[in-house]
């Protein structure tokens, strides 16, 4: 086994985790790039900061909720691409401790979630719109991108990226162990050795050797040979990649698609596009049918609330998965065919059938004739029969196998999942 592959083990086993993207942009409350997209300077953004004061943040309730909802891991933004950090650094003023909040946001969610039973991942963007040293005038992104201030300004990058290696190191000594690093982004030119990723790297797998870190320094993970600094998994982005995620090799590489529950990462109080909770159960399932992961975005507000309508989605999707969650967790990619009526997930000789199309008749089951050794329904364990309709008999593939489900509804509307034990 890899290194890799030993790092990313129980990443593949645990398979669903808890995005949260929590900052300054909340009290705004028009998305997490606000201040891109409305080109506001420091020293306009700067009233927020001297009122961040998220008085009902409890990051005890927020690890509860992950873990009743099914979720085996979490990722926080202590930084985001607006340079406000939500942790102590001692490299920074621009910080939690020093808003009305006076707390190390932080530390709050590590031991929150350490409690609970949580791995524990920290989100730190490696682009900076508040620091001095990062370049403003001409970027893609930067807020100031336009501003002819910021047109002859001299930049030391190497004095930015001595503070982002530093708060890196901060975030990885500081809080004990960290399992998930996860950076972003590239862009255009900054990418790789911009970020002197090799550095980087090689400092991070040395104060935690196990922790795993995203692709999103740079690099290609895609490679039979991928740089030092490409990843130990993909990160897709508001997509589910269509064939899973193979290398030039044609090997499996980890994956993980962050997914949000509306339209934004961050707090929009106008944002109401929620996704359902059969979206967002048929969704992990999508990903783990293809040897992927799941990670689920929720926005706090300004007061450290997690808005009712996710904390309603991920209710219903933990009672989902305490019943199903078998189908889910160390599950993979089924060696058969994606099937007309929904998908497969499996482990070892248990094949998980995910039934979203009730139909009419029984559930055909292609290439499983006599391969079935046992049938139940996963939700409650009741037995199911394997059998061939009369009618069947005369014009069936004989190379498969019927279930008949009773009634016309599937039990389970979000995802009907049936168990199959197969003969080895």
């Amino acid at each position: 086994m890899n290194d890799r592959a030993k790092r990313t083990e129980w990443f593949l086993e645990d398979r669903f985790g808890l995005f949260i993207h929590w900052g300054l942009y909340t009290i705004p409350a028009r998305g997490e790039w606000v201040r891109s997209f409305e080109k506001i300077s420091n020293q306009e953004y700067q009233p927020y900061f001297e009122e961040f004061n998220p008085t009902h943040y409890n990051p005890k309730e927020w690890a509860k909720l992950a873990k009743a909802a099914g979720q085996k891991y979490a990722v926080l933004t202590t930084k985001h691409h607006d340079g406000f950090c939500l942790f102590d650094s001692q490299l920074t003023d621009y910080k939690s401790t020093n808003t009305p909040a006076k707390r190390d946001l932080v530390r709050e969610y590590v031991e929150a979630f350490r409690e609970e039973g949580l791995k524990i991942g920290f989100y730190y963007s490696i682009i900076d719109w508040y620091h001095e040293d990062y370049p403003a005038y001409g970027d893609r992104q930067h807020p100031m991108r336009d501003h002819e201030d910021f047109k002859n300004k001299t930049v030391d990058f190497d004095r930015y990226l001595e503070y982002m290696h530093g708060q890196v190191k901060e975030l990885l000594t500081n809080y004990g162990k960290i399992d998930v690093m996860w950076f972003d982004f590239s862009y255009d030119d900054m990418t790789g050795e911009k970020w002197k990723a090799t550095k980087l790297i090689n400092m991070i797998r040395g104060l935690q050797p196990e922790i795993i870190i995203d692709n999103r320094l740079g690099g290609n993970i895609m490679s039979a040979n991928p740089e030092v600094y490409a990843g130990d998994f993909y990160s897709p982005e508001q997509i589910i990649p269509p064939q899973g995620i193979l290398n030039e090799a044609g090997e499996q590489v980890p994956w993980e698609a962050c997914i949000t529950l509306n339209d934004h990462w961050g707090y929009h109080a106008k944002d109401k596009n929620y996704k359902s909770a059969k979206q967002v159960i048929r969704t992990l399932v999508e990903c783990v049918s293809k040897n992927g992961n799941l990670l689920l975005n929720v926005g706090p507000d300004a007061k450290g609330i997690i808005p009712t309508e996710s904390i309603d989605i991920l209710a219903e999707v933990g009672q989902w998965m305490d019943r199903n969650g078998a189908s889910i967790y160390g599950c993979k990619a089924a060696d058969l065919p994606k099937p007309e009526w929904g998908r497969y997930t499996q482990k070892g000789n248990t094949l998980y059938a995910h039934v979203y199309d009730r139909g009419i008749g029984p559930i055909y089951f292609a290439g499983l004739k006599d391969r079935i050794k046992k049938a139940r329904l996963l939700a409650d364990g009741s037995e199911l029969h394997v059998s061939t309709p009369w009618m069947a008999e005369r014009y069936s593939d004989e190379s498969g196998a019927f279930i008949t489900l009773s009634g016309a509804r599937l039990p389970d509307d979000n995802d009907t999942v049936i168990e199959l034990e197969l003969y080895e």
